[in-house]
């Protein structure tokens, strides 16, 4: 009984601490090379409908994208930090690593990806590019 007690009173990790500094220092300095090699060797922030399940590993939530109404096409919202991401998006976040995106832009049809799309520093980038970026 009192691992479990432990166990629930570990503190879960609040969506402000969700931040990756290589990235949000290449956004800022707008240098797509260093924006592919932050998303290549760290971790970004994605936006999710519903997050996982805390206890199992392999859910890892279940990310939210944007669909625009009048052509259909899908778009990736990646943000450096959690507090860059817009209010109006869903209110849960999770923290992806390159193998992650890599995958999950091979398997979508996502046509653009937009990265802290509401500031400080928004880039737009071609998800064919990130997936060359990814395997380079």
């Amino acid at each position: 009984m009192a691992a479990k007690k432990a166990k629930s009173s570990k503190k879960k990790p609040a969506p402000e601490e969700f931040r990756s500094e290589a990235l949000a220092l290449a956004l800022e300095k707008q240098d797509i090379a260093a924006v592919a090699l932050a998303l290549r060797n760290g971790i970004t922030v994605v936006p999710l409908i519903a997050p996982g399940v805390r206890d199992n590993p392999l859910d890892s939530g279940e990310v939210w994208t944007y669909r625009d109404r009048g052509t259909g096409e899908l778009a990736l919202l990646l943000f450096s930090d959690a507090k860059n991401k817009p209010d109006n998006l869903p209110p849960g976040v999770g923290i992806y690593s390159a193998a992650w995106l890599r995958k999950f832009l091979a398997t979508h049809p996502i046509t653009t990806v937009f990265l802290d799309i509401a500031g400080p520093h928004p880039m737009q980038a071609d998800p064919a590019e990130l997936l060359k970026a990814l395997d380079a």
